[in-house]
């Protein structure tokens, strides 16, 4: 869902001098940064994010180029994959409108290989998970084809192993609302129909139905008008015949709102919470219960006492959809969750979760609540209050090896990739693990230092319930419902722990037309007209950088780099070199730069020659005097522009030649992802095969009822293909490469580099 705290645009007309942005993109602002920006006298652009966009810079477009939208408008919009197709809808109009309108139940049309399908809208929401760049996710409707359409669908509900609804195979369709028209005015669909019932059923309700005098159960579908009079489909448990599944419509008045299965939950409540059992479980606690499906897991989220139960009850977030709401009942909000994953039962019936009890005993069966973490840091971990990272000849002793690093635990591994890529064998982010914090910040940075990175480099292993914690406790501070469900971005979770919670000042500073921006991580755009085809890191930042206008305004202690890539969907290129070290000398707006010809102090920058194909694929086009009058003597060249440097007072002054020191910053760990999973290696140490690779959930023990086994193991591979020429390189087959190394040379998705002088500084 859009955050209530941004304000949304559509960009009308293409702005001048933006050659990224095109008219139809969704751009942001936040709602206090709009009010202050607007205060200012004759005030004629707004600083807007791109909605879509990895980078975390926001750009200055003209008010007379952008259109305001309301959240849910901006929503439907961005589920459309071209600006030209979102503006085109936005100025029509009326689709966007009756949009708005549909909601679960509704019948519609849908738009499908040029065929008016008939359907149900059974679901509304995103396909993909939102990021803190980018928090406007594109609203889909999912739908259940009906009568003879059936079967002319792709899908059964389910989008990238999530179950979002159910129906038949191939019976569904997911599509964005400029294929999806209702069948009748909104004003009339089902869906707004006034219901007799104290409490109005909505589509997910669990519910009782009597057919004669026998009472049976099951789950709303949806609220119609059939003869006159409003009917409710029904999924249910057991159909007329005793046969388990099916559907059934029945008059409303013999429905009743509740029931769920087996051991029953909760009637009516009066939210009096318990703190503490004497069976050991409380809230946070892991645990499993039977079903009618089986046994299902999940967390307790709340405990209490309802009127007319007599016993104590357990509020339960489950690991799967087999709930019947998001964390309310009768109305009344308990605790917060996804829909369809909240489950109240008696607490009796709950048991701790089996999962992580096998005899590895390597997982806990209680998850800790934050004010627990200084007492689980003296009596878990075990570890005093800093450990350094692991070094090069300790690596092969604490780290490698199965059951070592850190363990999965339900979509975690962009957390766990990126926690063991920053922490097991660098320092380079060490500073946001001490630094003062605000009080209600310190169970996180608590349980970040003594949880999670002193036991991964005290003993090479960290259990999945720590970075579960940390996932409830980034959750609990409301920076998203979700962390401890669906997968994020590995930069969603740098920039809110980094920037939200624990305000570690800014690792990029940018300088662009001479403002300076700062930022956590940096997206790499190319140019459409590029002409790089298997490019290094080196290539891949100053290409970007030549394209964007940017300079370095200081060397940065840790440099985050996000690859031209979207996912497991879009990749710009097949294979990315690896760049051990990356010379930032001529990225700096300011210092001292040598020319790129004869080495002399350089005085003259040159974008045209950028991309002259005389000149190397590598390094800005930096000249001294001389060199540039020769360089642009050539009738090819005469019409380039090249500018001045910033050159430090003294230097030009000095007649001894200068020995000039360049700026490099080191590879010490690839972030990789494939097929929605992330991956990471490390670069441990100075010699070429001195690489490792971790997977969080690289094998499993059991299956629904297993545990994650994480894995380390060296890939002296890695080294040998680096050590190959790009033309050796470029001709290897991904599928025959030796060992993981067809994963960094392909999957690439995150590059981390540190300055090891000026990390101590921060």
């Amino acid at each position: 869902m859009a955050s209530t705290t941004d304000l949304y645009f559509i960009v009308t007309r293409k702005p001048e001098h933006q050659r990224l942005i095109h008219a139809g993109r969704i751009c942001y602002i936040s709602e206090h940064k709009h009010r202050t920006h607007m205060r200012r006298p004759s005030s004629t652009k707004l600083p807007l994010y791109l909605a879509g966009s990895r980078s975390l810079l926001d750009y200055d477009i003209e008010l007379s180029c952008i259109e305001p939208l309301s959240a849910e408008k901006a929503e439907l919009l961005q589920g459309l994959a071209e600006d030209a197709d979102r503006l085109k809808w936005f100025e029509e109009g009326d689709a966007l409108q009756a949009a708005l309108g549909l909601t679960v139940g509704t019948a519609v049309t849908v738009e499908e290989r040029g065929e008016r399908l008939r359907g149900v809208v059974r679901y509304i929401g995103r396909l993909t998970g939102t990021s803190y760049s980018s928090p406007i996710p594109g609203t889909f409707f999912g739908i259940e084809l009906q009568g003879d359409d059936r079967g002319k669908g792709n899908t059964d509900g389910i989008y990238q192993y999530k179950t979002l609804f159910s129906c038949e195979k191939d019976c569904g369709i997911f599509a964005p609302f400029s294929r999806v028209r209702p069948v009748v005015p909104s004003s009339l669909s089902p869906s707004n129909l006034e219901l007799s019932q104290t409490d109005e059923l909505a589509p997910g309700d669990r519910v009782t139905y009597f057919i004669g005098n026998e009472c049976r159960h099951g789950m709303v579908l949806y609220v119609q008008e059939k003869d006159g009079e409003p009917s409710v489909r029904i999924s249910t448990d057991t159909d007329e015949n005793g046969k388990r599944g099916g559907e059934v419509d029945v008059p409303l008045c013999v429905v009743a709102k509740g029931e769920v299965p087996t051991e029953p939950e909760s009637m009516d409540v009066d939210t009096t919470p318990v703190e503490k059992y004497s069976g050991g479980l409380s809230v946070s606690s892991m645990v499993e219960v039977d079903l009618a499906k089986g046994t299902s897991y999940g967390i307790i989220r709340w405990t209490g006492t309802l009127p007319g139960c007599p016993e104590t009850m357990a509020g339960l977030e489950l690991d799967d959809d087999y709930g019947v709401s998001d964390g309310t009942f009768k109305s009344l909000r308990l605790f917060q969750c996804p829909p369809k994953k909240a489950l109240f039962v008696k607490l009796r019936t709950c048991r701790p979760d089996s999962r992580f009890q096998s005899a590895s005993a390597l997982c806990s069966k209680t998850m800790l609540k934050p004010d627990d973490a200084e007492r689980d840091a003296e009596h878990s971990a075990g570890t005093p209050g800093t450990v350094p990272p692991i070094s090069t000849e300790q690596v092969s002793q604490i780290l490698i090896g199965r059951m070592k690093g850190i363990q999965g635990n339900y979509n975690s591994c962009y957390m766990d990739a990126t926690l063991f890529s920053l922490f097991s064998c660098s320092s380079a982010l060490d500073a946001m693990l001490f630094k003062s914090t605000e009080p209600q910040d310190a169970p996180i940075q608590r349980t970040l230092l003594h949880d999670i990175v002193n036991p991964l480099r005290n003993k090479g292993f960290v259990e999945g319930r720590h970075t579960m914690k940390l996932r409830e406790q980034i959750q609990e501070h409301g920076y998203s419902k979700s962390f401890t469900t669906d997968e994020k971005d590995p930069e969603e979770f740098l920039t809110v722990i980094m920037h939200h919670i624990l305000a570690l000042d800014p690792l990029l500073q940018l300088s662009a037309a001479g403002k300076v921006q700062e930022s956590y991580c940096y997206q790499i755009f190319l140019d459409q007209n590029h002409s790089l085809v298997l490019p290094t890191v080196q290539q891949l930042l100053e290409h970007s950088f030549h394209t964007a206008g940017l300079k370095l305004a200081e060397v940065p202690p840790c440099l985050i780099l996000q690859m031209p890539r979207f996912g497991k969907k879009f990749k710009m290129f097949d294979k990315i070199i690896p760049s051990l070290e990356l010379d930032i000398t001529d990225l700096l707006s300011e210092g001292p730069q040598q020319c790129m010809l004869c080495g002399d102090l350089a005085q003259t920058e040159c974008t045209d020659c950028f991309k002259d194909p005389i000149f190397s694929q590598t390094g800005f086009k930096i000249f001294c005097r001389t060199c540039s009058s020769q360089v642009h003597s050539h009738p090819q060249r005469r019409s380039h522009q090249p500018v001045a440097l910033d050159i430090p007072k003294g230097y030009l002054s000095r007649s001894t030649p200068h020995s000039l020191i360049r700026d490099k910053l080191e590879l010490f760990a690839v972030l990789c992802i494939e097929t929605s999973h992330y991956v990471s290696f490390i670069k441990y140490g100075p010699d070429s095969q001195d690489w490792i690779f971790f997977d969080s959930m690289a094998d499993r023990e059991g299956e629904r009822d297993g545990f994650n086994i994480p894995e380390v193991k060296a890939c002296p591979e890695v080294g040998m293909y680096l050590e190959m020429s790009p033309a050796e390189l470029a001709n290897q087959v991904p599928r025959d490469m030796k060992g993981v190394a067809k994963r960094l040379f392909c999957d690439a998705y995150m590059y981390l580099y540190q300055s090891t002088s000026m990390c101590l500084y921060r």
